[in-house]
């Protein structure tokens, strides 16, 4: 009660709190996310997970920023895929069937499994070869009659 009656008069002592031990990490900002390649797969896996979803883990790709997101580590054989030069990376990234595979210092390898561009567009990341190919609408016989009986 005592405590309450000080807060209002005005007072209550206000003492500042000390930065050495503070816990707070200030809001993370998108330019801070970069990835750095030269680091154990586990980091680069705990590196695009600690940023999920914001501001998003990226790196650059055919000269876009790329943000990853979804990773898990990938304990297997070097599954089979299309290379993916990165930017930074010693080794090119894989598109295969299940995501996009990379590559840490130490050879062990983590899925990620969506990628999004600058433009706001999100992809599976094993559609990045193929992200670009429109695929044409083609409507049977009686989807065509039907389209222009609404029309």
């Amino acid at each position: 009660v005592e405590a309450v009656h000080l807060i209002a008069d005005g007072k209550a002592p206000r003492i500042p709190q000390p930065k050495e031990g503070a816990t707070y990490e200030g809001i993370q900002k998108k330019e801070n996310a970069e990835i750095s390649w030269d680091q154990p797969a586990a980091a680069l896996h705990n590196w695009i997970r600690g940023h999920d979803k914001v501001p998003g883990a990226w790196a650059t790709i055919d000269g876009q920023v790329v943000t990853f997101y979804g990773s898990s580590l990938l304990d297997a054989s070097v599954p089979a895929g299309q290379e993916l030069a990165i930017k930074g990376a010693s080794r090119p990234g894989l598109v295969t069937k299940n995501g996009l595979v990379i590559f840490g210092n130490d050879g062990k390898m983590v899925l990620v499994r969506n990628l999004q561009f600058e433009d706001g567009k999100m992809i599976p990341a094993s559609k990045y070869f193929s992200a670009d190919e429109a695929t044409a609408l083609e409507l049977t016989e009686e989807e065509k009659k039907m389209a222009e009986d609404i029309r």
